[in-house]
């Protein structure tokens, strides 16, 4: 394995003819870092699931450089989900959409659907990019974590999840920390109105800004399996706990104006929603690093990324009782 710090555009040729060579490469996206592989080569794709210890079973989302490699993937795409792609890629969004026969089982967990994203990054921009020239048509890239752990926002993050399972020619390109900060709101698109599988960044309030349509307040009773649809994702080695006291030794994580009771370790304090986002799984990793126990964390109020953080957060926390 090797972290390539300061990303130069022959360090991405390098990385894109390691994804050509069927090698994995980690790689910075406004999100989360993803762990990428050629998305049409299945011993390539293979690995992603070894080096996870993922479920053979779990979709994977496949990373495209534009639109207009949408119709490579997916077929009978809805005029709604061309509106959303023309909106918000590049960005914090996956659709899912009906698969084409070019989106093969390996990569849609066999379901009839196939996840697709263009991210807003310049580094996976540039790497899709150049990867296309070598003949690639997309990067399956799950988060580069272990399965169900805390998603990696650092390539130091990145190392310290998988560092002991990639070899010596697989690759972590250094981008900096994310932006946003947690994974993309994934859409379903399959049924005539578009439904929310996993929120983030793009809200229910934007979607239905573009679509038009009103977009239902319960994803319940849904069959299409997405990335982190589980009821137990995100964990840390300690126990998240949601709103509680915290006891002497306790991490705790809250906004600025909560104070940290008396004992317990402050392990973040954003100021804001955005910024809560981007602290949030730095905070759980550093909770593990010290070897904490218990972690508490007191949940933000609000919708849109807020609800996207209670989602995250209350997977976390459910760790212990599954």
């Amino acid at each position: 394995m090797k972290v390539i710090p300061n990303c130069t555009l022959d360090d991405i040729r390098k990385a894109a003819q390691a994804l050509k060579n069927e090698h994995l490469v980690a790689f910075p996206t406004e999100t989360v870092y993803g762990l990428g592989a050629d998305a049409v080569n299945a011993k390539a794709v293979s690995r992603i699931y070894s080096v996870k210890s993922r479920p053979k079973d779990h979709p994977l989302i496949v990373h495209i450089s534009s639109l207009i490699q949408l119709h490579r993937w997916a077929i009978d795409v809805p005029g709604y989900a061309i509106k959303l792609a023309k909106d918000f890629w590049p960005g914090p969004m996956t659709l899912i959409l009906k698969r084409s026969k070019f989106a093969k089982d390996f990569i849609t967990g066999g379901q009839d659907s196939v996840a697709l994203r263009v991210p807003d990054h310049l580094i996976a921009l540039d790497l899709l990019t150049e990867f296309e020239k070598l003949g690639g048509f997309g990067i399956a890239a799950p988060s580069a974590n272990r399965f169900g752990a805390v998603s990696p926002t650092t390539a130091e993050a990145v190392v310290d999840e998988l560092g002991e399972f990639l070899s010596e020619d697989e690759l972590i390109l250094n981008g900096g920390p994310c932006s946003i900060g947690i994974e993309s709101t994934i859409i379903d698109c399959t049924t005539k109105i578009p439904r929310i599988l996993r929120p983030g960044a793009i809200t229910a309030e934007m979607i239905e800004t573009t679509t038009g349509y009103k977009i239902p307040l319960s994803s319940k009773n849904i069959k299409v399996r997405a990335s982190g649809s589980l009821g137990s994702h995100y964990s840390p080695s300690a126990n998240v706990v949601i709103g509680t006291t915290a006891q002497p030794g306790d991490g705790f994580i809250a906004m600025e104006n909560i104070p940290t009771p008396t004992g317990g370790i402050r392990l973040a304090s954003p100021s804001s929603i955005n910024q809560y986002a981007r602290l949030f799984y730095s905070a759980l990793r550093e909770g593990d690093r010290i070897k904490l126990g218990k972690i508490v964390v007191f949940q933000p109020h609000g919708e849109g990324l807020a609800e996207a953080i209670r989602n995250r957060l209350e997977k976390a926390a459910n760790k212990k009782q599954i």
